[in-house]
């Protein structure tokens, strides 16, 4: 990792200012461009507003944090110290979206006179703040004062659970003004349609030993939302699959007293097209723990469950059995696929050491190592904690490269603490982990890089019973939960219709859109662990889109966003090695775009190219294929159907 940090006095000086006035003490901090400031205010209470471009972005907005014992940090408040630092420095992930990431903010401390301090950092495109404290012992925390006090009355992109529970993360997104969201519990990503021009999307990030955060709206001076998060349970009852919450204590988490709270971040985007390409989150995360990395592996996965084990034209009875995963492990094999999913029924769901009696996991396991092919084995996540040293173990043994968690379902301190603590406990046994039943991602990834892939999205299973999953839900995604880091949406279906012919079917399930947007999400969808859902016979009589399919990469090095509109249509190119993909979505409008190439370097290229066939609007599997030559001032003129998709793999000439 290569570092540049910058903290001679006059550049500090550039950036931070304080002033005094009769009221208190004002703190300005400046972002490294100079077009974000935050101003933070001390008068007994604390608070920041913000600003881009001299234009008010967020009013004052309180932050405090309330413990059990009475202790009240942010209020009363008397600043003893002040520090500050400026920080450009590149960070190379070990696998993401770019090789190369650039770390460059500005940052001020304040420390008070009470155990606690405040960290602002200011980057050109967001404003993150967090809360760290220095008290004795264990604490619990009652109470974490989050605020987001707008101007006026603005326009959000929100998750609409409408549901009691404390997880919404699988919903459909919502469009309209934070004074009339009736939801109590907003999860989080919350995308604000800010007034200024300006996309403001909310979450938070390096979430540990602490409850997630949800948003409501706020009452009082301004229009704003608040912050709000689950208690810590006392009393719980599985019900089946979950593990409900009957009764909760009156502390949101009980925890050390000396440690760093999660960031809360702002991220802010000019352009729509600007959120397709933004790391904050991972930025913010805590480094890497791991030492030895040499084992985790992205890749494509075979996936049995949404296809419901079905093969077309085999002379076996298919089914959770051996022939079947064998199929599919030969399958995986041929196209160079390296991973294939046992998913529920392979095991008893609250044991993992009853084994389906027509399953031999280790001669499976055998067979696929073979193949050059790893199983991944899907749990209840209560199951799997409550047997996990013996669990793992064996897994290690059977030679098994990751575990597929399910079922959480909530997000207070609890089971937050139940990621971190498989996350290391997986790592110890060279698995890697993919999240079902989540919460919105936080960074975990960048501390454990065996935590490979999470849900925690309304995603493609759903097609199987309801018609919410749509292209218009698709592509409110990429700019919202996709922000927060990666999403298993599961793509990759072959039967694919228009709006008025779609069907919700459990067992041979279809998605709506074009075939050519199904195949966008490839690109578009930053997915390492990334789905193959439909069945390998529907694949196998599609031997094109197979071929094009297999060699796709699940990590990139570099990402270009060129175009998109929250809600509307997208396109990202991204890089691996020196091969271009493109990815273009679009709603149930049908679009015309064009597609600037600029982004590529010197000399000729040959495009593949893959779009909506002319009758795609009626006929969702068509499309057409060709080939052209290219170069970087090629703009390609490309149409996408209702529910359509455009994809081009772009290779140096040879």
């Amino acid at each position: 990792m290569k570092h540049v940090v910058l903290t001679a006095f006059c550049i500090i000086a550039l950036s931070i200012s304080q002033q005094s006035y009769a009221a208190g003490k004002q703190y300005e901090l400046y972002s490294p461009d100079r077009h974000v400031k935050v101003t933070v205010t001390v008068n007994g209470d604390v608070t920041y507003q913000v600003s881009v471009d001299g234009k008010a972005l967020l009013k004052p907005s309180p932050i405090s944090m309330t413990f059990e014992n009475g202790d009240v940090l942010g209020m009363n408040a008397s600043v003893s110290k002040r520090s500050t630092r400026s920080v450009n420095t590149t960070v190379k992930p070990l696998y993401g979206f770019n090789d190369n990431v650039n770390d460059h903010f500005n940052e001020l401390t304040l420390r008070f006179k009470k155990p606690f301090s405040i960290v602002f950092r200011v980057y050109n495109n967001g404003v993150a703040y967090r809360i760290e404290t220095r008290m004795q012992g264990n604490v619990k925390v009652k109470h974490e004062q989050v605020a987001y006090n707008f101007p006026k009355d603005e326009k959000a992109w929100y998750l609409d659970p409408k549901s009691p529970r404390w997880h919404g993360y699988e919903s459909t997104y919502s469009y309209g003004y934070i004074s009339k969201i009736d939801s109590i519990k907003v999860p989080l990503p919350m995308l604000i349609d800010h007034s200024s021009g300006i996309k403001v999307l909310l979450t938070e990030a390096d979430l540990h030993d602490y409850p997630g955060l949800y948003l409501e709206p706020g009452h009082g001076e301004y229009y704003g939302m608040k912050g709000i998060m689950p208690a810590y349970p006392s009393k719980e009852k599985q019900n089946r699959l979950d593990i409900n919450v009957l009764e909760r204590t009156d502390y949101i988490a009980q925890t050390e007293g000396t440690r760093t709270f999660p960031w809360r971040l702002m991220i802010l985007a000019r352009q729509d097209k600007d959120l397709l390409n933004n790391e904050l989150v991972y930025l913010l995360a805590t480094p890497n723990k791991l030492q030895d990395t040499s084992w985790i592996k992205p890749g494509l996965v075979s996936w049995d469950w949404w296809n419901d084990w079905n093969l077309e034209g085999v002379d076996f009875k298919t089914g959770i059995n051996m022939d079947t995963y064998k199929y599919y492990i030969d399958f995986a094999s041929k196209n160079g696929i390296p991973y294939i999913i046992l998913d529920e029924g392979w095991s008893n769901d609250f044991d993992l050491f009853d084994v389906n009696k027509n399953l031999d996991i280790a001669k499976l396991a055998e067979y696929g190592k073979e193949k050059n092919v790893g199983l991944i084995l899907w749990c209840v996540w209560h199951t799997l904690d409550s047997q996990r040293d013996k669990a793992l173990a064996q897994f290690e043994k059977w030679g098994i490269a990751g575990v597929k968690v399910d079922f959480m379902d909530r997000d207070d301190q609890k089971v937050v603490d139940f990621y971190t603590r498989l996350a290391k406990a997986a790592a110890e046994h060279h698995l890697m982990v993919d999240f079902h039943g989540a919460f919105k991602p936080t960074g975990l990834s960048r501390t454990y890089p065996n935590i490979i892939n999470r849900e925690g999205v309304f995603g493609m299973e759903n097609d199987k019973w309801t018609d919410a999953e749509d292209p218009f839900h698709e592509v409110i995604l990429a700019f919202t939960r996709m922000v927060a880091g990666a999403m298993d949406y599961t793509p990759g279906a072959m039967r694919n219709y228009n709006k008025n012919d779609f069907r919700p079917l459990h067992s041979r399930p279809e998605s709506q859109g074009t075939r050519c947007h199904q195949l966008a999400m490839y690109v578009d969808y930053y997915a390492p662990l990334q789905m193959l859902s439909d069945a390998p016979t529907a694949y196998q009589k599609e031997p094109v889109i197979m071929n094009l399919l297999s060699g796709m990469p699940t990590t990139w090095d570099q990402t270009v966003a060129l175009d998109g509109k929250v809600g509307d249509y997208l396109m990202i190119a991204r890089r691996k090695g020196d091969t271009w993909y493109i990815g273009g979505m679009t709603n149930w409008t049908p679009r015309d775009l064009s597609v600037d190439l600029s982004f590529l370097g010197s000399g000729n290229y040959n495009a593949d190219i893959y779009s909506d066939a002319i009758n795609s609007n009626r006929i969702g599997s068509d499309y057409n294929r060709n080939n052209q030559r290219v170069t970087s001032s090629t703009k390609l003129k490309i149409h996408m159907a209702p529910g359509g998709g455009w994809v081009a793999v772009i290779k140096p000439a040879q």
